[in-house]
């Protein structure tokens, strides 16, 4: 299985979109899940258009769903813990049910799902962007982007490549530490059982490893960019170069309108599912 935020070679329509169409929908669609939309109700009736929009998009970009998947659960812990401390401390609203004399509230459960949704929304779009999207269009993508900030003396061209650069490690990492898990287990190492002293080791066993290969990996890219005469503030050409075209001009239009509608339900919030069932 390809591993999150890993680069997949294949012909499809997403993957021939134009890197800067790609990275400014990502933004977008950033701004339309972390607005507020009203009524409880429409907050999840926007999100699950959302979801499926960017569901659309790995069905058409050939991207598996199962990564998405995997990547929860390697956070069950964190959303369980966000999850006890959403009913411990929120004791307003509507009693949903009890546990023992224990209520739970409607409102802690609400806030916890509103965190779970946007995070998968978030790993689903992340998944679109990196798997459809080569490392260098993203560096070309990211500074283009960021141009205008020349004028002002940042250095555009090395915040891309070391965005660049993390997002390309986060799957380099992911598989080196499944390698290590299972060099580890083969040791004797149990990483699921045991007291929490011994799970404890069994981290720390993982951690020091993982960390001394990705200081490794490091010292071998500085030395491959180096013996490349790579030069960070040097002017640098391009062997490909993209071209703005119309069909990229009609879909940024296309963005900017759907931005334009999420900004504008999040501002006068009309109750669309009341109007439509009476209320």
């Amino acid at each position: 299985m390809t591993a999150l935020g890993k680069y997949v070679p294949r012909d499809t329509p997403m993957h021939r979109l134009d890197p800067r169409i790609k990275i400014l929908g990502f933004i977008v669609f950033i701004v339309a899940i972390f607005l507020n939309y009203g009524p409880v109700r429409q907050n999840f009736l926007i999100y699950g258009i959302v979801f499926v929009l960017l569901l659309t998009m790995m069905i058409v970009g050939r991207v598996s769903f199962l990564q998405v998947f995997r990547s929860l659960k390697a956070i069950w812990l964190m959303m369980i813990l966000l999850l006890v401390i959403n009913v411990v401390i929120t004791r307003e609203g509507e009693i949903a049910f009890y546990l023992g004399n224990y209520a739970v509230y409607w409102e802690g459960i609400v806030r916890w799902s509103y965190i779970f949704l946007r995070l998968l929304l978030m790993i689903m779009m992340t998944s679109v962007l990196t798997s459809t999207t080569k490392p260098l269009e993203m560096t070309y993508a990211l500074e283009w982007l960021m141009a205008p900030l020349n004028l002002v003396k940042i250095p555009v061209h090395m915040i891309a490549m070391t965005l660049s650069l993390a997002l390309r490690f986060i799957p380099t990492l992911s598989e080196e530490a499944e390698k290590i898990m299972r060099a580890q287990a083969s040791r004797g190492v149990d990483f699921k059982e045991g007291k929490l002293k011994d799970k404890f080791r069994a981290v720390i066993s993982l951690i020091i490893p993982l960390f001394v290969s990705s200081l490794m990996r490091s010292g071998e890219l500085a030395d491959a960019l180096e013996a490349r005469g790579y030069d960070p503030l040097a002017k640098r050409t391009r062997y490909r170069r993209r071209h703005w075209d119309l069909f990229d001009t009609v879909e940024l239009i296309l963005l900017l309108a759907f931005l334009a509608g999420m900004i504008v339900l999040a501002v006068y919030r009309p109750d669309f599912i009341g109007m439509m069932i009476g209320e």
